[in-house]
């Protein structure tokens, strides 16, 4: 049986747009309506910061910082989490201090934010995600990683620790390209950050897509998702083998990597090929409609996932998730949400794009930076 998290009060002080607001939950879902600009989705990016990263905006701290405002933000929740009730507080000091946040756990200060995945999980779906198919490959690896990360902490690590290595040896090829003892050092140590990180995207992926197919319905259909652009045929090949591939091009690529000034190869260079399986297209292709239900259903599979591994359900943050869908695909979509057994946290500039959610749901007014609770 998958075990239930629940945020019961969350209060943020100068954060965004909110000089002070608390929110008091029942355990319920929760539907934040109001106007665009009201201040419903600082309450999900407030939300967000409750686990690892910068939050669903990726913001810069200090930008969330209320207007006005010389001290930095505060968020403070109380958690029915993963081993049992907890205290989480996050935020900013003033000055110098408002470019980092700081976490205490029971009041307590963290080691580090990781700590924050021992109490809950959290995913996100909004609506600057939607171009994902069609954009960047950067936006895809950063949203793979993004799930990868929900489950797997050291994978943020892993990737820091990557880049900086890689920064290291574009430095050492444009300055001193002759000190190959200390390039192949660095390059040794990018294989085997590289293939650990690409192992590990490649196994979300499968799991994914397994879960995915399984769990899928005709409001949201499955996709088939694929790891392409380096070492692609990653998969049943053992670690080291793999290591020794991309040191050999590391080694072989110099002369290119240092006329372009930059790796041309690796991880960093990696992209997440979706398809719509049930019509065998490109999800680049599909409609904008077709797109989100994709998307939706990709979300859906993840938290299924996180339910299967941890235990628990996560916490989930869907912003502007009911606009672009008729009736029919809301009610299976809440009915979804509902079955994964967690709690959600949904936004929408209309109601009554929430009555299927019926009695299952808290339902809260948001306006210029206030909410109230509505019947």
């Amino acid at each position: 049986m998958t075990g239930r998290v629940t945020i019961n009060s969350v209060k943020l002080t100068a954060f965004r747009n909110y000089e002070t607001t608390t929110l008091v939950s029942d355990g319920r879902h929760v539907v934040l309506a109001g106007e665009n600009g009201s201040g419903k989705t600082n309450l999900l990016e407030a939300l967000s910061l409750l686990s690892p990263g910068r939050g669903l905006r990726r913001a810069v701290y200090a930008d969330a910082v209320r207007a006005g405002t010389e001290a930095g933000f505060s968020i403070f929740a109380q958690i029915g989490g993963m081993e049992g009730e907890v205290e989480i507080g996050t935020g900013t000091g003033p000055g110098a201090d408002a470019g980092s946040r700081k976490v205490r756990i029971n009041g307590t200060e963290a080691r580090s934010s990781d700590e924050l995945l021992d109490h809950l999980r959290v995913l996100w779906l909004t609506p600057s995600m939607d171009g994902l198919f069609i954009g960047p490959a950067a936006d895809r690896r950063r949203f793979l990683d993004r799930l990868v990360l929900s489950l797997d902490p050291a994978h943020g690590r892993r990737a820091a620790d990557f880049d900086r290595a890689m920064r290291m040896r574009n430095r050492l090829l444009e300055e001193r390209p002759g000190d190959t003892a200390w390039l192949s050092g660095i390059e040794t140590q990018m294989a085997s950050l590289g293939v650990a990180m690409t192992l590990a995207r490649s196994e979300m992926i499968r799991l994914l897509s397994r879960l995915g197919a399984e769990g899928s319905r005709g409001a949201f259909p499955a996709a088939g998702l694929t790891l392409a652009n380096f070492l692609d045929d990653a998969s049943g090949a053992a670690a080291i083998d793999l290591e020794d591939r991309y040191l050999g091009m590391l080694e072989s690529g110099r002369l290119a990597d240092r006329a372009a000034g930059r790796t041309l190869q690796g991880p960093h260079r990696a992209d997440l090929l979706v398809t719509h399986l049930g019509k065998a297209m490109d999800a680049a292709r599909c409609s904008t409609g077709e797109q989100k239900a994709l998307l939706t259903g990709m979300i859906l599979a993840q938290a299924r996932l996180t339910a299967n591994l941890t235990g628990f359900a996560p916490v989930l943050l869907l912003d502007e998730i009911a606009a672009h869908f008729d009736e029919k695909r809301r009610r299976s979509l809440f009915d979804l949400i509902d079955e994964l057994g967690g709690q959600a946290f949904m936004t929408g500039t209309d109601r009554d794009l929430f009555s299927a959610l019926g009695g299952r749901a808290q339902f809260f007014a948001v306006s210029n930076g206030h909410m109230s609770a509505e019947n």
